[in-house]
């Protein structure tokens, strides 16, 4: 857990200071564009590994 005026050791939720609406901020928007990238990408390749999948029968 951090103190105020401590500064960020690691990215992960657990240690972010999330009092500070900054950091709040920066750190809530960066995980929410991460989360859509990620299900966008596993959106693809399952797409891509059904569609292949589709063509090769």
């Amino acid at each position: 857990m951090m103190i105020h005026g401590e500064t960020v050791h690691s990215p992960l939720p657990m240690d972010l200071p999330w009092w500070m609406p900054d950091h709040f901020i920066f750190f809530g928007v960066l995980y929410v564009v991460l989360g859509v990238i990620g299900v966008g990408l596993t959106y693809t390749i399952a797409k891509s590994w059904c569609d292949a999948k589709k063509a090769h029968h």
